[in-house]
């Protein structure tokens, strides 16, 4: 038996989420409508011999990209010995690709039986994109959202919004305040079958740091010109240990809310600083969750690293990289 690391990207737009949904009623056990149900059919043809369960690192909903995720699995091969882990890699990607899947495999690693994808995680990075219509295209305030100009490449990739006074200073002060170390128990989403969450200390977690700057349209070249007209595009960055469920979906909400005036900074700092879902604003919108984006899932290199003294693979194999650059 062997533990296999698998960095993995892919456009959640097209996915149930991550996590594989069992459809107990039909009596299927195969979920092909999410990621981690489409990365077990595709594994399940290597043939091993073990039943198999794959473990992520980071839970995303449905509509949420990965620039970089993390699952492990346990593989026994037929003959012994461990998988080529470029050969799963391969192989898997002509999968995907041979079912039009936005689904990529990067990397593979034989790993020890220690690692654990999500307990090992030192951190995770989550990246919102907003596109703003500049004040200037701002004219008419009655005008529907569909009448305005959306990179097609960018439909489902970034969040557009249109508020004549949206102010991004305002956002970065609201935003500061998330830093650090909070019950953020307002910023919550309850998720069902989830006792945990009522440990008071369930909620508590700190933000290690929190960045607002500049983006760019990620359309093609003809749009691309076209966007960044009409749009400022703006990159929010959040690392943290773990996430509550939709936290930073409900913080962004929040912070856009402030931004475009409709709670008070002061409603913010109540809804920080007294954690309740009685706290929580009814003018806030949580933010869609085709704007965000899982971009970094980082471990001690330790604990990706076999022992000398056990692993005696060939060079490239005891090479050891963090899920994201």
């Amino acid at each position: 038996m062997n533990r296999y690391l698998i960095n993995l990207s892919y456009i959640g737009t097209h996915f149930r989420g991550i996590q594989k949904n069992l459809l107990k009623d039909s009596g299927h056990v195969e979920d092909p409508h999410s990621v981690e149900g489409v990365l077990e059919i595709a594994l399940k043809k290597f043939a091993p011999v073990n039943e198999f369960k794959i473990k992520v690192s980071s839970r995303t909903d449905a509509g949420v990209h990965a620039l970089h995720n993390t699952v492990h699995v346990d593989l026994e091969r037929p003959y012994g010995g461990p998988y080529k882990t470029h050969k799963l890699t391969q192989r898997l990607n002509r999968a995907f690709g041979a079912q039009g899947l936005p689904l990529r495999i990067l990397d593979t690693k034989l790993v020890p039986m220690t690692c654990h994808a999500r307990l090992c995680a030192k951190s995770r990075t989550y990246m919102y994109r907003l596109g703003v219509l500049r004040p200037q295209f701002c004219v008419n305030p009655n005008m529907h959202p569909f009448s305005r100009f959306v990179p097609i490449d960018e439909h489902d990739r970034c969040y557009f919004i249109a508020h004549e006074k949206f102010d991004i200073e305002r956002l970065k002060r609201v935003a500061s305040m998330f830093q650090g170390y909070h019950d953020f128990r307002t910023f919550m989403s309850v998720a069902r079958g989830n006792n945990r969450q009522e440990d008071p200390t369930y909620t508590l977690r700190n933000i290690d740091y929190i960045s607002i700057d500049r983006g760019i349209s990620m359309a093609s070249a003809f749009n691309r010109d076209i966007a960044e007209k009409y749009y400022e595009y703006w990159d929010i960055r959040i690392k943290a240990r773990s996430f509550l469920y939709k936290q930073v979906r409900r913080m962004v909400g929040a912070w856009i809310a402030a931004a475009e005036n409709r709670i008070s900074e002061r409603d913010i700092y109540r809804m920080l600083t007294v954690p309740s879902q009685r706290s929580w604003c009814n003018q806030v919108t949580v933010a869609p969750a085709y704007g965000l984006y899982l971009c970094q899932v980082e471990y001690d290199p330790e604990d990706l690293q076999f022992p000398q003294d056990e692993f005696s693979g060939p060079a490239e194999e005891k090479q050891t990289i963090v899920a994201a650059n």
